[in-house]
């Protein structure tokens, strides 16, 4: 009939049901191409655990060289970690709330320990604060040595971690709202006080998270430590190093430490999982 129209198909409209068949499908194709990868991540924690003799684990922490390389990692990780917040925040500031000449090159150098492999780390010390080294030979001519002694595992330390938590702080310091820093200069409050009172307050939980990256990579640090430090027990030999030391003469030791390192990273881990959760 005239100016009857009929009813035209829209080839766009999706069969009922199609769309959450395709979704399940896509679902579907997304586990099993992430499930290699996680099973990666998941069998090597697993058989650590299963190896190790938890029944005897209370008695292997507390032998003798065991002991000494917890306890050596604790001490030369809070150290490590002391240094890099004193000597890092005022860098992340830096290059979060101020421009000047020279600051991607800073940036730069901050980042380059991130990605510069840790044997060229340790070589790069040891040429530096080593006895003959471009710095370290002053310190040798006025009887110090740096190298090869619990104080370049320190140094080793910070130079590989002190990174991690500088991206961290820079990143809280950038989230600042500028406003809140103006309303508290509008209100009297001077540089130094804004700073403490309120600059570091709202950056808390970024700094809180850095500082637990920080203190997990001290704790793991071994390329640069061995080759700048040395491997003396109880002077040098952190965990990762007697782990090391112990998969050729006591595998059980290595078992321990592997333990004992996985839970302090676990720990570090839900320490920056529930500072970012404050956070948001």
């Amino acid at each position: 009939m005239a100016g009857e129209s009929w009813p035209v198909m829209d080839s766009r409209r999706q069969i009922p049901g199609s769309e959450t068949r395709g979704a399940g499908a896509r679902s579907w194709l997304l586990a099993v191409t992430a499930l290699p990868l996680l099973l990666l991540l998941t069998i090597p924690v697993a058989a650590l655990v299963l190896r190790t003799p938890i029944s005897s684990l209370g008695a292997a922490v507390s032998e003798g060289p065991v002991a000494q390389a917890i306890m050596l990692s604790v001490t030369t990780s809070a150290t490590a970690l002391v240094a890099s917040m004193v000597f890092g925040t005022p860098v992340a500031y830096l290059l979060a709330r101020r421009r000047f000449p020279g600051r991607a090159i800073i940036d730069g150098l901050v980042d380059l320990p991130l990605v510069l492999p840790p044997a060229a780390a340790g070589l790069a010390l040891l040429l530096a604060f080593g006895r003959f080294g471009l710095v370290g030979s002053w310190f040798s001519s006025a009887g110090i040595s740096l190298s090869f002694s619990t104080t370049a595992v320190v140094i080793a330390q910070v130079f590989v971690a002190a990174p991690a938590y500088v991206r961290s702080a820079r990143a809280a310091f950038e989230a600042i709202d500028n406003d809140l820093l103006e309303a508290a200069t509008i209100d009297g409050a001077g540089p130094w006080r804004r700073f403490a009172g309120v600059t570091i307050p709202l950056a808390r939980p970024g700094l809180l998270a850095g500082a637990a990256l920080c203190l997990a990579r001290a704790l793991g640090e071994f390329g640069a430590t061995i080759i700048f430090a040395g491997n003396y027990p109880g002077r040098t030999q952190t965990m990762p190093l007697a782990i090391y030391l112990g998969f050729e003469i006591d595998m059980t030791r290595a078992l321990v430490l592997g333990v004992v390192l996985l839970v302090i990273s676990a720990l570090m881990l839900a320490a920056v999982r529930l500072t970012a959760s404050a956070r948001n």
